[in-house]
């Protein structure tokens, strides 16, 4: 079984940066896909950003592309998220996420972390 531990959150600037970071444990024979996750408050969790684990390209939401890159480290099971030019519209909770082989949809999920952005 996959376990995600997600840190790097904080409170940043408008236009400054934060990286996230998400560590795997487990067997990460099962992985299938990662993504990356936000939820604002008061709004539906959606997507930010995926990618197989097997190493295909890497998606991103509209609102994040060419500010947000998702990137990982397999040495150290690790999964990264480096947002720039952050904006307050990116004020959220973090989630990563992992979709395992023979299960549908991400069902594995780390426990959050907060980014505030102050404008």
């Amino acid at each position: 079984q996959v376990r995600l531990v997600e840190s790097g959150g904080g409170s940043v600037q408008a236009g400054g940066s934060l990286r996230l970071s998400c560590a795997i444990s487990g067997d990460t024979s099962t992985l299938y896909a990662m993504a990356w996750f936000r939820q604002a408050p008061g709004k539906d969790r959606d997507s930010v950003g995926a990618f197989t684990w097997s190493g295909g390209s890497i998606s991103y939401v509209d609102s994040v592309k060419g500010r947000f890159t998702i990137s990982r480290d397999k040495a150290v099971n690790t999964v990264y998220l480096q947002m720039n030019s952050l904006k307050p519209e990116d004020t959220a909770v973090y989630y990563c996420a992992a979709a395992t082989i023979g299960v549908h949809g991400y069902s594995v999920w780390g426990q959050g972390t907060q980014v505030t952005v102050s404008s």
